[in-house]
């Protein structure tokens, strides 16, 4: 991912948050020399030696698993907010353009024992059951219903680089109070959340 100097992130504490509250991505490896791409959960965690990992799982019948090759390298993609920022926004001319929050990790991919797929199942699901009504458990459902597990692939990506980019109108300083206000009127939810993490920064 090109990523200008002034809109990286080196923050890993930062960016371990951003995956761990954005982690629906895409995952990306080569299936039949070409890019093949799965958007699904890629949960950040920690293997056995406490090395940062992700862990996922896809269907059996998606191609791409056909092509899970151990030790092979994979990209994963995280989006975050974004918005459109108007350049009539700015103190002088200049064009518009787009501000956003992307993080790019790369690694190295292993199939997982079933055992091992069967917990990494449990914590995805009790992580997000946590805000239900009436949460459910995978404890609690029958051999019948939890046979599907057959039916997926289980895998963990060690992570040997990650790329974050962080573009928030940095250089543009003196227009961020105007930037941010005009973002923080608008309608979409994008919008809204980049202005919040300008105020950050």
């Amino acid at each position: 991912m090109f990523t200008p100097a002034q809109y990286a992130n080196k923050d890993l504490d930062e960016i371990k948050d951003f995956l761990a509250k954005n982690s629906f991505g895409i995952l990306v490896n080569q299936v039949d020399g070409k890019p093949w791409a799965t958007h699904i959960p890629l949960e950040l965690d920690l293997d056995s030696d406490r090395n940062d990992i992700l862990v996922g799982h896809i269907a059996k019948a998606n191609p791409q698993g056909h092509h899970f090759i151990e030790n092979t390298q994979v990209l994963c993609i995280f989006n975050g907010p974004h918005s459109y920022v108007s350049s009539s926004w700015y103190k002088e001319e200049e064009v518009p353009t787009w501000n956003y929050i992307a993080v790019h990790v790369y690694g190295t991919l292993r199939i997982q024992t079933e055992e091992a797929l069967l917990a990494s199942l449990h914590k995805l699901v009790d992580k997000y059951e946590q805000g239900s009504k009436q949460p459910i458990s995978l404890a609690n459902m029958s051999a019948k219903t939890m046979r599907q597990i057959k039916g997926i692939i289980g895998f963990e990506i060690k992570i040997t680089a990650i790329q974050a980019t962080y573009k928030l109108s940095q250089g543009r300083e003196q227009d961020h109070p105007k930037i941010i206000s005009e973002l923080e009127e608008r309608e979409n939810s994008g919008s809204k959340a980049i202005a919040k993490c300008m105020r950050k920064d």
